[in-house]
């Protein structure tokens, strides 16, 4: 079985496909579409960016995504739109196009049709499309015109209307109930449609590689030049994207990206949405999933360490069912999880933090946008009377795994809530971690600005402007 995908009103269909091979490749070495250009090929740059559109619950959704990172299989039974799609059949430019060549807003023009593909996804209400202008465009990167040119096209051309009839019923023919299968050369692939399907392909291969996403995994191939043999892609399984809200708290399909859990996490605790809006730029929040960025046991992801101090669950499951443990006791150590042969994570359960709890999550990271975290911290203390009565602080980058830190969280507990608390605290942090030096921090940095963290916890409750954000709102 190949793979099949409708582009500009036409099916494609591409037998013998190598699971790993990547949609920018394609697009530019077999299919002579070289607007989508390569930069990064690790989904930093944006200058790959294309609008993939699957349907959900019977409406076309477009979002944009990097073609680097974007193997093909995962393009399966979708449809794709590249700048060479857009304008009129005479050449004649969009007008976020004819607006972007009238401010000047291209140089080089390298990057050119990724910002094109971007913006164009605002204009026609692609996800993310409610983000300001800046937020959209965070996952491209320029170095010649700097952005205010680009800025300007992007809020002056307002929404389009596209009309995705044709584009529904066509999905809907491409789509099928069977798990979608290929070979090639003795490396092959699975896109299953059901939790069963997947549980099933998981216990035949013990061994394949989970993909929901591929904004890491797609790394290893692009830069470590690794070869997968069997990859089973999740993206189709609509069990796992589920999001349900409830009273007590949130819980969250492994297989929902980042992008769809925004709105909700922001709601579950506006420091969760800010630290959500920051993971990568739209087009990775567009691929990456809330469960894959805790699947691969990274010690810098960005969620695991807020998860962590909220108290989360994580659901397993196999063909022996399933079992909830404690999100922290997931990362055993670097590179080893609580997962076992033929296991999958199904589902993350986020408690609602109480009323009266003092949540507050930091990241910081050498650019602010759409970069990976140096340090990441996260506090959630329950005070009482002036008295902190429980605490969970957990970290990320400051061990081989995200993880709580238990001499700090001592320190703060039964204590008044005090700048003076806040300090001993920040000094048990030297005795929580020993974090390593790499190029985003050396260790005397990660320790202090961990311990700062501390300290603009304790500002932030008294009021006090913490964040350079806050600060240019305060100052227009």
């Amino acid at each position: 079985m190949g793979v099949r995908f409708l582009l500009d009103g036409d099916v494609v269909e591409i037998e013998d496909v190598d699971p790993t091979a990547t949609l920018l490749d394609h697009l530019r070495y077999r299919m002579g579409r070289t607007g989508t250009k390569e930069g990064c090929a690790e989904g930093d740059c944006g200058a790959c960016t294309v609008l993939v559109a699957e349907l959900e619950e019977d409406r076309v959704q477009w979002r944009s995504v990097n073609a680097c990172i974007t193997f093909l299989p995962m393009l399966n039974g979708r449809a794709l739109m590249t700048v060479e799609s857009l304008g009129g059949a005479d050449g004649a430019l969009t007008p976020l196009q004819d607006c972007m060549a009238a401010n000047g807003s291209s140089q080089c023009g390298f990057c050119t049709p990724g910002f094109v593909m971007s913006l164009h996804g605002r204009c026609i209400g692609a996800v993310g499309h409610d983000l300001p202008v800046a937020d959209v465009i965070a996952g491209n990167l320029c170095r010649c015109t700097g952005y205010g040119p680009i800025l300007d096209a992007g809020k002056t051309v307002g929404p389009v209307t596209q009309d995705d009839t044709a584009v529904a019923l066509a999905l809907k023919n491409l789509s099928s109930p069977e798990t979608a299968t290929g070979n090639h050369q003795g490396r092959q692939w699975f896109a299953p449609r059901t939790v069963a399907a997947l549980i099933e392909l998981l216990a035949e291969h013990p061994d394949a590689r989970m993909v929901a996403g591929a904004t890491d995994v797609g790394l290893w191939v692009t830069k470590g030049l690794q070869i997968i043999d069997t990859l089973i892609f999740l993206a189709d399984i609509a069990e796992l994207r589920r999001i349900e809200e409830e009273a007590d708290g949130l819980r969250i399909g492994a297989g929902v990206r980042y992008a769809d859990a925004h709105a909700a996490m922001a709601r579950l605790h506006p420091d969760l949405g800010e630290l959500v809006r920051r993971v990568g730029g739209l087009q990775v929040r567009n691929a990456g999933t809330v469960g894959g960025n805790i699947a691969n046991g990274s010690p810098i992801g960005d969620g695991p360490p807020a998860l962590i101090a909220m108290g989360s669950q994580l659901t397993l499951r196999s063909r022996e069912g399933r079992r909830t443990i404690p999100l922290e006791e997931y990362f055993l150590d670097y590179g080893k999880q609580d997962l076992r042969p033929g296991e999958c994570v199904e589902s993350i359960w986020i408690p609602r933090p109480a009323k009266d709890a003092l949540v507050h999550i930091s990241k910081l990271s050498r650019r602010f946008d759409s970069d990976i975290s140096a340090v990441c911290g996260a506090f959630n203390l329950t005070v009482e009377a002036g008295m902190i009565m429980s605490a969970r602080v957990a970290f990320g980058g400051m061990a081989a795994t995200p993880r709580r830190a238990g001499r700090c969280e001592a320190a703060l507990t039964g204590q008044p809530f005090s700048r003076a608390t806040m300090e001993k605290a920040a000094d048990a942090l030297h005795a929580d971690y020993a974090p390593l030096s790499d190029v985003r921090g050396s260790s005397d940095y990660r320790l202090e600005a961990a311990s700062n963290l501390l300290l603009r916890l304790w500002h932030s409750a008294q009021g006090d402007t913490v964040s350079v954000l806050d600060g240019l709102t305060a100052h227009g």
